[in-house]
């Protein structure tokens, strides 16, 4: 199972990858030894994740939240937030 992921750094900026384990990945991240992005701007925290099932459909999705502005990518965490919640609520 893939997923899609969005972090939150340390200087308030996102980086959004993918992953078929979420957890060992935020480890990377936090110990400077993923993304050369995130490497001086941890310690990073996710503040959003959804499984995609392929890694085609998450490399995908991942390319269209890259394109998308920082307003829009606040916007669609936000939004994706909000369907989680309303899904755990059912």
């Amino acid at each position: 199972m893939w997923t899609l992921y969005i972090l939150r750094c340390r200087d308030g900026t996102y980086y959004t990858g993918i992953t078929n384990h979420l957890k060992r990945r935020l480890d990377q991240h936090n110990g400077g030894r993923a993304a050369r992005y995130t490497r001086g701007r941890g310690p990073v925290r996710i503040i959003y994740h959804e499984p995609c099932g392929s890694r085609s459909a998450a490399m995908i999705k991942e390319a269209k939240i890259k394109s998308l502005t920082r307003k829009g990518k606040e916007k669609f965490i936000e939004n994706g937030v909000e369907l989680h919640r309303k899904e755990l609520l059912r």
